[in-house]
């Protein structure tokens, strides 16, 4: 069985060659009436695929920067993947992280020393379906494990944030295929945004995704996914 730190590096290879180019603003002269020079900015293609992703960069580290995103974009927290791989190490051993990677059990005890709580729970495919709160899964790749942030389920694609590919939209089949756990981590503390930006289509949404996410998560949600009252005030 491969490592996680030995998928990584894999998946590190495969992203080298490719080569975006950066965003900028672009001007446009002798198109507004007074001849005044609009600009705008452009996005490129690698920045719109991590937009709302906080990006991998070590062989060992896709653990902490799938927590980061979390901590980042779902409870507006000021964390990067430096600072929680640092959080991490002090939790966990360091030589068995540079070997395997970060494990749930290192994820968990940061998170918990943090104040916040970490909460697995086991899915089948329609509770996935209906899970409205951004979680770590531990993807399964022909031998190689991989966490990526399970964002959401519309109609039949997964979409994830993956520390290395970015934002991706997995057709449902082949995400089970690759997730044999159906375990979700999720992480359970106070100043969750429930409209996070985590939870909102990347593309044009379908009338029926409109229709099966009115709204902003509710309480109930919520509690049902192992938050407390007390951490909804």
């Amino acid at each position: 069985m491969w490592s996680t730190r030995a998928l990584c590096c894999a998946l590190s290879l495969l992203i080298l060659p490719v080569c975006a180019s950066r965003a900028g603003d672009v001007s446009f002269s002798g198109v507004l009436p007074n001849g005044a020079v609009y600009s705008q900015r452009v996005e490129s293609m690698q920045e719109r695929r991590f937009r709302n992703v906080v990006r991998q960069h070590t062989d060992y580290s896709c653990g902490a920067a799938a927590l980061a995103t979390i901590l980042r974009y779902a409870y507006h927290l000021d964390a990067d993947e430096g600072t929680v791989i640092e959080g991490m190490m002090g939790v966990s051993d360091p030589e068995l992280v540079h070997q395997r990677g970060f494990s749930l059990l290192d994820i968990k005890r940061y998170v918990e020393s943090m104040g916040m709580r970490g909460r697995g729970y086991r899915v089948n495919e329609e509770r996935l379906r209906s899970l409205r709160v951004p979680g770590l899964v531990l993807m399964d790749v022909r031998g190689f494990r991989h966490f990526v942030v399970l964002k959401q389920v519309r109609g039949d694609v997964v979409d994830v944030a993956d520390p290395i590919l970015g934002n991706r939209s997995i057709p449902v089949n082949e995400f089970l295929e690759s997730w044999p756990s159906r375990a979700v981590f999720v992480v359970i503390g106070t100043d969750f945004d429930r409209n996070t930006v985590l939870l909102q289509p990347g593309e044009q949404p379908s009338a029926r995704s409109l229709y099966a996410r009115q709204g902003p998560i509710t309480d109930a949600e919520l509690v049902d996914f192992g938050f407390t009252h007390a951490d909804l005030f």
